[in-house]
C-alpha cells in the first residue's frame, strides 16, 4: 500500500517521485543551489555515488586502464580543431571570457568532453607501436549548457560523476577489440548494479561527435521513457589526425593512432534510484549500500536491561565489522523503533537487525529483509552465514525485478504504425523488423514529436534477450523490404 502523501512512482508522477525520493532520502538536493541544472550529493547520496565508482574504478584498473586527470579548461583554439566534434557540441559549450577584469586572449571552454585534450596531449607522449594500446580514464566533472528541460542527475548542466575512458591504438582491428572490451566492461558493470540494459548501435546522425560510430546502453524508466546510461565510441583516426598523434607501426611505417572513448554519468544512480525502490522507498543492492545492515536497539523499561540490549547491539555490529559488513547502529533516543523502521525502509538499507528483551532471552536477534519485507529469528552463532545468504538473494531477487521490467517493456511489432502507437500510449521499447537502411527510418521517424530510434539492436542484447527474426522473409516494418535485424524505438528523457 502506498504511503499518503507519496508521489506515484509510475506514469506521469515519476518525476515527482523522483525529487521526492532523492530529497526524502537524502541522496541529492537539486534546484535550490541558484545556478539552473546543477544539484549537491548529501552524505547518503556520496556514499552510495562513491560505492558505484570503486566498482567501475575496479573494472577499469583490471583490465589495464590508467586514470589520470586532465585540466577544467580547454582553450578555444584546441577545442575548434575537429570541426564535426565542435558542431556537436557548439550550442552546449560554456565559456570562460574573462580573468578579473582582463578579456582573455583566448576563450577557456568548461570541458563538456575530453577528446580534444588528451588528443592534444597524446601527441607528445606517443611515438610508437610498442606503447600501445593505451587506456586512459579520469572520474571528472563536465558542463554542458542544456537547453531542454533541466531534471535531477539525468538532464543537468554539470555533470558531476563523469567517468570518461580514453584509448589509443595501432590500427582498426585492435580499436574494433577495444570497443568489444568496453561492452563487456560496461555489461559487467550494470549486472553488478542490477541494472537491466539494451545495447543498440546508434543511427549515423545520432552518433557522438567525431566518432565512426556509437554503441550505446539504454533502459525504461517507470514513466515508460528511455535513458542512455551508457555510451561506448569508435573514434578512428578522427583525432588523431587533427591533432596529429603519429605513431610508428610494427612494420615500420609512420601512421595516425586509433582512438576509442566510452562514458557514463550520474545517471547510473538515478537508474538505481528508478529501479531498486518501492512503494516504501529504496530497495538498495547490498554491494552499493551505504549501510548493509542497520541495527535498531528496542527500548526497554529496565535500564539494566536496556544496557544489556546495547552491548548485544556493540557484539553484533563488532562481529559484523570484522567480516566486512558495512553496519551502522541507531541509537537515537528521541525516535520510536517504527519511525526508524520506516526512515531506513525509505533509505532502501538491505538488511535490519532489531534487538529486544526477546532477543537476549533467546540469543537471537531479528532479521528483516527489505526486498521481502519479512522477518525471521536467527541465532547469534548462525548470523554471519545467514546474512551472507539473505544478501546474495537480495541482489536476485531485486535483479530478476530489474529486468522482469524491462522485458515487459520491450515488444517486438512488424509494421510502424503499430509501434508508434504503443510508443505514443504505453512508453517502453518498441523493436520494428529493419533493412538496415538507415534512410527509411530517418525519413519516418523525424516528424514523430518526442519519438526517436534508438538503434540496431546489438548482437548482445539479441543474446541477452533471445530476439531473432521470426524468418528469413520478414519485411522491414518501416519501408517493406527484407529485414536483417531489428531497430529500437522510443519516447526518451
Amino acid at each position: 500500500m502506498q504511503r499518503i502523501g507519496v508521489p506515484e512512482k509510475f506514469g506521469e508522477g515519476f518525476s515527482q517521485w523522483f525529487e521526492w525520493i532523492i530529497r526524502e532520502a537524502e541522496i541529492y538536493d537539486y534546484g535550490r543551489y541558484p545556478v539552473k541544472g546543477t544539484g549537491i550529493w548529501l552524505p547518503y547520496g556520496f556514499k552510495i555515488r562513491r560505492h558505484v565508482l570503486e566498482l567501475i574504478r575496479s573494472l577499469l584498473d583490471e583490465t589495464g586502464h590508467e586514470e589520470i586527470l586532465l585540466p577544467l579548461l580547454i582553450p578555444e583554439t584546441l577545442f575548434r580543431k575537429e570541426s564535426e566534434h565542435v558542431r556537436g557540441f557548439e550550442d552546449e559549450v560554456l565559456w570562460i571570457t574573462r580573468g578579473g577584469y582582463e578579456e582573455l586572449d583566448v576563450k577557456l571552454a568548461l570541458r563538456p568532453t575530453s577528446e580534444t585534450a588528451l588528443s592534444y596531449m597524446e601527441s607528445f607522449w606517443i611515438k610508437s607501436y610498442k606503447q600501445l594500446p593505451k587506456k586512459y580514464y579520469q572520474i571528472v566533472s563536465v558542463f554542458r549548457y542544456e537547453t531542454k528541460m533541466t531534471k535531477p542527475m539525468i538532464r543537468v548542466r554539470e555533470v558531476t560523476t563523469f567517468k570518461e575512458a580514453h584509448t589509443l591504438h595501432e590500427d582498426f582491428n585492435d580499436c574494433e577489440r577495444q570497443v568489444a572490451e568496453a561492452i563487456k566492461i560496461y555489461s559487467r558493470f550494470f549486472d553488478e548494479l542490477a541494472i537491466p540494459y539494451l545495447v543498440t548501435r546508434r543511427p549515423q546522425w545520432d552518433k557522438f561527435a567525431g566518432a565512426l560510430y556509437t554503441i550505446a546502453f539504454d533502459t525504461v524508466f517507470p514513466d515508460g521513457k528511455a535513458v542512455q546510461i551508457g555510451t561506448v565510441h569508435n573514434l578512428g583516426q578522427t583525432f588523431t589526425s587533427v591533432f596529429d598523434v603519429k605513431i610508428q607501426k610494427r612494420d615500420e611505417s609512420i601512421d595516425y593512432a586509433w582512438q576509442t572513448s566510452y562514458g557514463i554519468s550520474e545517471r547510473v544512480i538515478a537508474t538505481i534510484v528508478a529501479f531498486h525502490s518501492d512503494e516504501r522507498g529504496l530497495v538498495l543492492p547490498p554491494d552499493i549500500a551505504p549501510y548493509q545492515v542497520v541495527i535498531i536497539p528496542i527500548p526497554h523499561s529496565n535500564a539494566n536491561v536496556f544496557k544489556m540490549i546495547n552491548e548485544r547491539c556493540d557484539s553484533i555490529a563488532d562481529l559484523l565489522i570484522k567480516s566486512g559488513v558495512r553496519v551502522h547502529i541507531d541509537r537515537r533516543e528521541d525516535m520510536k523503533p517504527v519511525e526508524k523502521f520506516f526512515e531506513w525502509e525509505l533509505k532502501g538499507v538491505p538488511i535490519r537487525i532489531e534487538i529486544g528483551y526477546k532477543e537476549i532471552q533467546n540469543s537471537t536477534v531479528t532479521v528483516f529483509r527489505r526486498d521481502t519485507m519479512k522477518r525471521k529469528a536467527v541465532g547469534v552463532e548462525e548470523l554471519m552465514q545467514e546474512l551472507k545468504k539473505d544478501f546474495d538473494e537480495v541482489r536476485r531477487s531485486i535483479e530478476l525485478r530489474a529486468w522482469n521490467w524491462l522485458k515487459s517493456n520491450i515488444r517486438i511489432v512488424s509494421k510502424l504504425h503499430d509501434a508508434l502507437k504503443i510508443v505514443r500510449s504505453e512508453g517502453g521499447i518498441v523493436l520494428l523488423p529493419w533493412c538496415g537502411n538507415e534512410l527509411c527510418v530517418r525519413r519516418l521517424i523525424e516528424g514523430e514529436e518526442g519519438i526517436e530510434a534508438l538503434g540496431e539492436l546489438h548482437r548482445e542484447s539479441l543474446v541477452r534477450l533471445d530476439v531473432k527474426l521470426a524468418s528469413p522473409e520478414v519485411e522491414c516494418g518501416f519501408c517493406g523490404k527484407r529485414a536483417s535485424t531489428f531497430m529500437a524505438i522510443a519516447k526518451r528523457h
